[in-house]
């Protein structure tokens, strides 16, 4: 059988679909949602955008001017007839162009979208390539299929290993940090968003002529795609990443042996008892709370330690998780970004770890940037009286499976 039969038999199985791949108009806006606030008529290049769902939304929900980008004509095709019959066709520009090799200059665009396409150019090459697209403050949006499983079964190992080889969260996070972002959020995509795209696929292949040239292997290479969801849904998922290139001007590192008296120094500086240096001090004591790699500092422009945070062991319940506390900038930094910086590079550091839920005791308006809720809204508390808004939570890998229980702290907190 000719590739080009194959070509053939694999877009008339697929023109026409609502959906090219696994996703729901809701995941798509709580992606946006998480790239938080954008500049008027953002200016957004959605990769791989086939026949436009996402170009579409985004023109219509974000006021955005789109720059749709796919190697198949027909779907631009499509795309173009969808924005003018919406009254979209201002807002929405088609390129045939590959993904891999854009023809846009530096700088061109507030945010990259791109929804179960990245794969076709590998995730690592898309965060490299795609940077450089982005405008100051921009933001990365992608999705990406990873190992939702410890121990994933031969069977699932060996029908990915042959199309793309997975990675879990942990390895995609620490890859995106390796390549100069920080994380802005995660969302692990629902099972619902899998049925959008395999029920009508699944329904057009019961439809389609197996006698069609192509369509035979196509039809069985589809509904072995189908069947191994169904039979293995717990051990791969689609993760929503939203990315920004970190702040240069702020070097965030873990903290080093020497930088102990500076952390103390800016503890005592920032909070008005020295009750939070001596706090970090009997946690480093600590064995069972102390994770190393997990104290981190962000430098001033000397090279002088201007913020720092820490997350140390903690447990909701019986569960393992990780309370974020102290953060503390130094007063002549603070509302400067070094404590946002900080905060975001431990919980980064968390992430490549493999860890999940994070729970912080804070201010209610400045912990929400970083994706923490409310705490009580997934039934977590402390021993002790705490304003119910002042308690948050955050999962770092996205899933939003949070333990309820009672926060234990370590015995260094006191409580």
């Amino acid at each position: 059988m000719s590739d080009n039969a194959l070509h053939h038999a694999f877009f008339a199985l697929h023109h026409g679909l609502p959906r090219q791949g696994p996703g729901s108009d809701d995941t798509s806006l709580r992606l946006l949602a998480l790239a938080g606030p954008l500049p008027t008529r953002p200016r957004v290049l959605d990769l791989g955008c086939g026949p436009g769902r996402s170009a579409l939304l985004l023109a219509s929900r974000a006021a955005a001017d789109v720059t749709a980008v796919d190697l198949h004509e027909p779907f631009l095709e499509e795309l173009r007839h969808s924005a003018a019959a919406r009254g979209l066709g201002d807002a929405v520009r088609t390129v045939n162009a590959d993904m891999g090799e854009l023809p846009f200059p530096d700088s061109s665009f507030d945010v990259v979208w791109a929804e179960s396409s990245a794969y076709s150019i590998g995730f690592d090459t898309a965060l490299a390539k795609w940077r450089r697209l982005l405008a100051p403050g921009g933001s990365l949006v992608l999705t990406e299929c990873e190992w939702t499983a410890e121990d994933p079964s031969p069977d699932a190992r060996a029908f990915w290993d042959q199309h793309c080889a997975l990675r879990t969260t942990a390895a995609n996070c620490s890859a995106a940090v390796a390549a100069g972002y920080t994380v802005l959020g995660l969302y692990r995509q629902p099972e619902s968003d899998w049925d959008e795209y395999y029920g009508p696929l699944g329904e057009r292949a019961d439809a389609a002529d197996p006698a069609t040239p192509g369509m035979a292997e196509m039809l069985a290479a589809t509904r072995e795609e189908i069947a191994m969801r169904r039979e293995h849904s717990s051990e791969f998922g689609y993760t929503g990443y939203v990315l920004r290139p970190a702040d240069a001007r702020r070097r965030t590192r873990p903290e080093a042996a020497a930088d102990i008296p500076a952390v103390r120094a800016v503890n005592a500086a920032a909070f008005p008892t020295p009750e939070e240096s001596a706090l970090v001090d009997r946690l480093r004591l600590d064995g069972e709370a102390w994770l190393p790699g997990l104290s981190y500092v962000a430098e001033a422009a000397d090279g002088s330690v201007a913020a720092y945070a820490l997350l140390t062991r903690c447990r909701i319940g019986d569960a393992p998780a990780l309370a974020l506390a102290p953060v503390a900038v130094s007063p002549g930094h603070q509302r400067r970004g070094a404590g946002q910086a900080v905060v975001r590079a431990v919980l980064d550091a968390a992430r490549a770890r493999g860890e999940a839920p994070v729970v912080v005791l804070g201010h209610p308006e400045y912990y929400p940037r970083f994706g923490f809720e409310v705490a009580s809204t997934y039934g977590i508390r402390t021993s002790f009286e705490v304003p119910d808004e002042a308690l948050m939570v955050l999962t770092l890998d996205g899933s939003r499976a949070v333990p309820q229980g009672t926060v234990r702290y370590p015995a260094a907190f006191g409580v």
